[in-house]
């Protein structure tokens, strides 16, 4: 049970007792009010009347409301465990986006916008951008193209792309594939995963079923000593959704010929327009820089992963000719053996320190003291509480998911701050990937009252069994506390208006802030206060441990100083290949969104364009130098490639320019001192807080005193500037 003073949140969460009628019914309730209030205005204002508090006001409160209800209706489709509900968010969603593009293509309401943003009226910061920002939207939404067919055609690429959007992510979230394998096939992987896997009947009798869900697939792609199981798994997962390769296509096509309607040469000038980088020249210009200073480095980097292959082929006596090939599906073999080898890492070993739970805790624990909070979690008789009436169970979605009461610190104020949720492992339907949700805004409401936000994490870590709780692998334990920075993100944030709150900030600042906090996860300190051996945790695991280990001593409770040495120590093994990846990501993207004509775009081999990309960034080699050579169509990786669909479109360069953000935010502020307060909540406050309310640019200068530079990502790189 919370202290008393925590048990009674000034706001009660959310509850999660949608049907599949209440969802579309409350939709088209929400589409109805948010209707009537733009009919209103129109109706009875006129462009010589209209001025920001008559006009802007009544439709970003209603945003704030809607965005209180909408965002919950859409995540049913992401975390439901029955289809019929995550089809009815889905309809709803839709429902949705078609009266978004409706509402953004209104000229009755765009010409009372254009009045107010032309009459120039003395307004605070916040509501100046938000006109700047409304009136942009309209002309980027097709009014400055005169009324026609033109405008119509546009309209309708808007709607398809919408549908399209919603058909990939579903088709992604409830992609149920696999493969069979025999117990040999699968060889070297873990016996922690190979006995959770399902066992086969009939004609795949003594086999097992491997899924494309992360706690399957890595591992395998790890661990597996046999290299065909590692390239049937790896070929498999590039093609498990291939009814995606037409809808991507469609949309890559549309994109163009919706930009070019605009009057912008391309699709990738439409989007970065109002983005940090401004136009897509900086942005090849910082992919090309990028890729020529890690090529040489990505080709040393194969050089000694090969010799490190050439030797395990002849120790284990294949000689198959496939020792002249660093292949896709080598890579987290090879690398995690070099790790093994030259740093002596063990990362299952490593792993047994960080159950999630303990992982958890401590890194609430790392959040409360940098930046002044309190995490409370709500449980038994508190939730019944806040239920009210209701069950507690009504109050999450899933009955695994843990829910966080937020508030500030006594120095903070001990204010209330909002509602965190954890939703960490895998089930079918299930959004497969890791990934932050906000489920309600914050904002100030029409009686100057602050509405407090909720935000989910979505993640897929492996389940506890009898024998082991869910243990995180170093990468997974930076996943988390990456994510965990857009939850944070998405809690400080203390905005007037619901379209600026949390992580509502151009696309190529967005990761900044919580690749910042990344850096905690290489930090010895902070590294040894997350652990906690898994033998501690209960007797019966403490039984497990020394069963499996055929050892009778218990190891140290928190991790040796030697495994986070040699873990630091890995940081940039292998760094340039895992850049390139990011890179050959970016560079497809705007390849795909920068042709020069759209015939261009319409000839384009989009499944070649991608894997050539990628051997020539990446520089591993795929099938397509085996059996048939030269063939590029082996695989449709971009058909799994949710981000680009899902709003990363000319912008997935973001993830490798907000390094160089977070870098110099961490280098400059942190790196002395990481868990200096007074600086973290300085952070808090002057970043964070803002969310998207002020030009990204100029809260980064603020924060660091200068200009952002490029120094402290090129030495963390470890290459020249």
């Amino acid at each position: 049970m919370a202290p008393e003073k925590y048990r009674r949140p000034p706001q009660l969460p959310p509850r999660f007792t949608a049907t599949t009628s209440s969802l579309i019914e409350d939709t088209k309730r929400l589409i109805d009010r948010s209707r009537n209030v733009q009919d209103r205005i129109v109706n009875e204002l006129t462009p010589e009347t209209a001025n920001f508090e008559n006009t802007m006001l009544p439709v970003a409160r209603d945003d704030n409301l809607m965005a209180l209800e909408t965002h919950i209706i859409g995540f049913y489709q992401a975390v439901s465990t029955d289809k019929a509900l995550r089809d009815a968010s889905t309809e709803a969603e839709k429902l949705l986006d078609d009266f978004s593009i409706e509402s953004s293509m209104r000229e009755d309401v765009f010409k009372l916008v254009d009045a107010v943003f032309n009459k120039k009226e003395s307004l605070d910061p916040e509501s100046k951008r938000l006109l700047e920002k409304d009136h942009k939207s309209y002309i980027r939404n097709g009014l400055g193209v005169p009324a026609g067919p033109k405008r119509d055609r546009f309209k309708e690429i808007k709607k398809r792309l919408s549908e399209i959007s919603i058909e990939f992510q579903k088709n992604l979230n409830e992609e149920a594939g696999g493969l069979w394998f025999t117990p040999e096939e699968l060889d070297g992987v873990p016996e922690d995963l190979v006995s959770s896997l399902k066992k086969g009947e009939g004609e795949n009798e003594g086999k097992l079923w491997l899924t494309f869900k992360y706690p399957d697939l890595f591992p395998t792609l790890k661990y597996a000593n046999n290299a065909e199981t590692r390239k049937k798994v790896f070929v498999a997962n590039e093609n498990k959704c291939n009814q995606n390769v037409p809808l991507f296509r469609e949309a890559i096509l549309l994109r163009d010929e919706a930009a070019r309607i605009l009057g912008y040469k391309n699709h990738a000038e439409f989007r970065i327009e109002d983005k940090m980088a401004k136009t897509p020249k900086t942005v090849d210009d910082f992919l090309a820089d990028l890729r020529s200073r890690l090529t040489d480095g990505g080709k040393a980097e194969i050089k000694k992963l090969l010799e490190l292959k050439k030797d395990d082929l002849k120790n284990r006596g294949i000689n198959d000719g496939s020792d002249e090939h660093y292949f896709l599906w080598d890579h987290r073999y090879y690398d995690r053996l070099m790790l093994e080898k030259d740093y002596q890492l063990d990362q299952q070993k490593i792993a047994e320190y960080f159950p999630l739970s303990t992982t958890i805790q401590g890194m609430l624990k790392i959040f409360e003291e940098l930046f002044g909070l309190a995490f409370v979690e709500i449980v038994g008789e508190d939730r019944d509480a806040l239920a009210e009436g209701g069950s507690g169970s009504e109050i999450v979605w899933h009955k695994d998911v843990q829910v966080f009461s937020v508030w500030d610190d006594d120095g903070e104020g001990a204010g209330f701050v909002g509602y965190l949720y954890l939703d960490l492992f895998p089930r079918e339907g299930k959004y497969g990937h890791a990934a932050n949700f906000n489920l309600q805004p914050g904002f100030i409401d029409e009686n100057g009252k602050r509405r407090y936000p909720a935000t989910a994490l979505v993640c897929n870590f492996s389940k506890p069994t009898p024998k082991k709780p869910s243990l995180l692998k170093h990468d997974e334990v930076v996943t988390l506390f990456h994510e965990l920075g857009h939850g944070i993100h998405d809690l400080v944030s203390r905005t007037t208006y619901s379209r600026f709150h949390g992580t509502n900030t151009v696309r190529d600042f967005v990761e900044a802030p919580s690749q910042m906090l990344e850096n905690w996860c290489w930090t010895p300190a902070q590294l040894r206060s997350l652990s906690h051996h898994y033998s501690y945790l209960s007797p019966d695991y403490e039984n497990a441990y020394k069963e499996s280990s055929g050892d009778e001593k218990k190891p140290s409770q928190q991790i040796p100083h030697e495994y986070i040495a040699a873990l630091i120590n890995t940081k940039h093994v292998n760094d340039a290949l895992f850049n390139l990846r990011q890179l050959h990501f970016g560079t497809f993207d705007m390849t795909v969104h920068e042709p020069a004509s759209h015939e261009d775009v319409e000839k384009l081999d989009i499944t070649t364009t991608y894997n050539k990309l990628r051997k020539e960034i990446a520089q591993l080699d795929g099938p397509e130098v085996l059996e048939k050579k030269g063939d590029w169509t082996w695989g449709n990786g971009q058909a799994t490639f949710g981000h680009l669909i899902g709003g990363y479109d000319a912008g997935y360069y973001g993830y490798l320019s907000s390094q160089v953000y977070s870098a110099d935010m961490f280098y400059s502020v942190f790196k002395k001192d990481p868990m200096n307060g007074t600086e973290g909540r300085r952070y808090r406050h002057t970043v964070l807080e803002r969310g998207g309310s002020m030009e990204e640019m100029d809260v980064l200068k603020e924060f660091l005193g200068r200009e952002p530079n490029t120094e402290a990502f090129y030495k963390e790189l470890g290459i020249q500037k």
